[in-house]
């Protein structure tokens, strides 16, 4: 009776893996037509430089969800994800509420990114466990390489952030930020 308790578990927790990959497929593409807009909504050409670098990342992450769809013997289908839908939704929003070229807008737009990137994060990081449970090797490897490159982009939009937040206050204060007061004396040797 084990036996055909743990077939069956084995079977249905396979399909709510691969479930969950139509998921983050469908996740995926509905970002990456996202980024499109909020690039170019970013009023920082830093900003818009890294969600241009994120619409690329974003499309190789696509194709290698194709991979894994014929890694495990399946053609690449998307199922809704409701999370993204809302995660967009959030970011059009304050593209819609913000007013243009402002360092609100650009800070609105920073956050919606990591709000989808931590989403992102968790998914692959769960999903390449699980993936090691099912015995898909693989599956996981290509999972896990998109996880990097994830939280790779998470901390970069940290750090923007932080450099767009100084930057910000730096022009409303009349000061130099402590990078620029840092670099003056390197320059004039």
């Amino acid at each position: 009776m084990n036996t055909k308790r743990n077939n069956s578990d084995n079977k249905q927790f396979r399909e709510f893996f691969i479930d969950e990959i139509k998921d983050i497929y469908w996740a995926e593409k509905h970002l990456s037509a996202a980024l499109k807009k909020m690039k170019k909504a970013a009023t920082s050409p830093t900003l818009a430089s890294s969600f241009e670098k994120h619409i690329a990342e974003t499309d190789g992450q696509i194709e290698r969800l194709k991979k894994v769809f014929e890694l495990l013997g399946k053609t690449p289908q998307a199922k809704k994800c409701d999370a993204m839908e809302g995660l967009v939704s959030e970011a059009m929003s304050v593209i819609e509420d913000t007013e243009t070229d402002s360092f609100t807008r650009d800070a609105g737009l920073i956050i919606a990114a990591r709000k989808a990137e931590h989403y992102e994060i968790a998914t692959y990081e769960t999903l390449s466990y699980y993936a090691k449970l099912l015995g898909e090797k693989e599956v996981s490897s290509e999972l896990e390489a998109t996880l990097k490159e994830e939280k790779k982009t998470d901390s970069l939009l940290s750090c923007l952030s932080e450099e767009e937040a100084y930057r910000q206050t730096d022009m409303k204060s009349g000061k130099q930020s402590a990078k620029q007061s840092a670099k003056q004396p390197a320059e004039q040797m």
